[in-house]
């Protein structure tokens, strides 16, 4: 979990320096954070079943093996497609990292435990983050952005001894035939409606074409769902979405993360390309975001419990996506330093205890024979938010530029009030949840 979270920070800080390496252009780097989601999106499906066939510390130790090996893959890259496709390696290792560890944590602990049980073990991931916007900028202008990547093997040699040690061995039954039909179908699905976000802000993408994947999107997600209702052992059993916080933590989940998902994104971006500060000092000032994270993790239980999953769900998301929205200050400069940090501590906050609430609220009632089924579903479409939450933050990022001026500050501040906006309308779906 160290080794996944570092990586998913540190990437975003050497944005600037990869495109100038690669000669890019530093808004048009997307593509390497979206591959590597979009990837674990796009596998995390499967994740389940292999821990089920394999057992969770094989399953783990090999995830841990790929990802290493997509790490030197992206040190060794010198272009942009050469990147995104490590990054694909990459991601193809970090979809079973975290499922599989979540499923051993699920079944190790009763669900009234698995609150504390996912706050306790989520501590040495909150360290990646706290490390990678700052490590990532003083590698960046220190040695070269090759280092970032070059970091996690050490990281990863330690995580494979440590499998080896304490990862246990679980194995449930012998699981059905993998349903490769409604796989194919349901990543397919997600593949396109990940493109077409993509090709709305693409001027080398047909409008046709746009059109064209937003149909196959929607006709392969039919297709799945009519298949998982008629198939012995499909995917997804179709009655994982009669849980009704299973079901409404997974909309949440992927409507939430459109705004949110684009901040660790957006961010450096705005700090080193419109305010000038370069990759260390960028890194040091999201410092206290990642920071406040690790503060409030431990105190979301008593918040959940105090307020229920409904108040506290609808009053963080509208309480983020304001804050989202206020960052738009931040692009025109005139935001005293204390005040900018004091703002993102404040949305590191918001975002530890969205995260968690977000998460718990959706697993906490699948029963234990749903279980690894229902981890892989919401890791997925967790994933893919994350994916879509990047293509949409470079879309707005593309669309207000093209109308304010490329990078200017009124462009910037245009894309955190829309992330903003969307972040906070999500709200509303979390209204469906039981008051009690």
């Amino acid at each position: 979990m160290f080794m996944q979270t570092l990586d998913s920070t540190i990437v975003n800080t050497a944005l600037p320096a990869m495109a100038r390496s690669l000669d890019e252009s530093p808004l048009h780097m997307q593509a390497v954070v979206v591959s590597y989601s979009l990837t674990m999106a796009v596998l995390i499906a499967a994740s389940g079943w292999l821990a089920e066939r394999f057992g969770t510390r094989r399953v783990f130790g090999a995830a841990t093996l790929l990802f290493m090996g997509g790490s030197a893959a992206c040190a060794a890259s010198n272009s942009l497609a050469q990147l995104v496709a490590a990054r694909v390696l990459q991601g193809a290792g970090g979809a079973m990292l975290m499922p599989v560890g979540r499923l051993a944590v699920l079944r190790a602990y009763p669900k009234e435990r698995f609150l504390q049980a996912m706050s306790f073990v989520a501590v040495p991931g909150l360290i990646g983050p706290l490390l990678g916007p700052p490590l990532g900028g003083w590698l960046t202008q220190a040695a070269s952005w090759h280092w970032i990547f070059l970091i996690n093997l050490p990281v990863g040699a330690v995580g494979l001894l440590l499998t080896a040690i304490a990862m246990p061995a679980m194995r449930a039954a012998p699981p059905p035939r993998f349903d490769l039909r409604g796989y194919l179908m349901l990543a397919g699905a997600m593949l396109a409606a990940s493109l077409t976000l993509g090709g709305l802000g693409n001027a080398a993408m047909s409008g046709t074409c746009v059109v064209l994947l937003a149909l196959a999107a929607v006709a392969l997600l039919s297709g799945y769902i009519r298949h998982a209702r008629c198939a012995a052992a499909p995917l997804f059993a179709p009655r994982l979405l009669e849980v009704r916080s299973f079901r409404l933590g997974l909309m949440g989940n992927i409507a939430a993360r459109l705004g949110m998902g684009a901040m660790p994104y957006l961010l450096p971006l705005l700090l080193q390309l419109r305010l000038g500060r370069a990759p260390f000092e960028s890194g040091l000032m999201l410092l206290p975001m990642a920071l406040a994270v690790i503060v409030i993790k431990p105190l979301a239980t008593g918040v959940i419990g105090r307020w229920g999953w409904r108040r506290t769900l609808v009053g963080n998301t509208v309480l983020l996506g304001t804050l989202i929205a206020s960052f738009s200050i931040m692009a025109y400069g005139v935001l005293p330093l204390p005040l900018a940090l004091a703002m993102l501590a404040l949305l590191g906050a918001a975002n530890s205890l969205q995260f968690t609430a977000m998460n718990t609220s959706a697993l906490k009632d699948l029963e234990p024979h749903l279980a690894a089924s229902g981890n892989s579903l919401f890791s997925m479409l967790q994933m893919l938010g994350m994916s879509l939450g990047v293509s949409c933050g470079a879309l707005l990022l593309h669309l207000f530029s093209a109308l304010l001026g490329g990078g200017s500050s009124a462009a910037f501040a245009a894309t955190l009030l829309a992330a903003g906006a969307l972040t906070a309308v999500s709200a509303l779906i979390f209204r469906g949840l039981k008051e009690d």
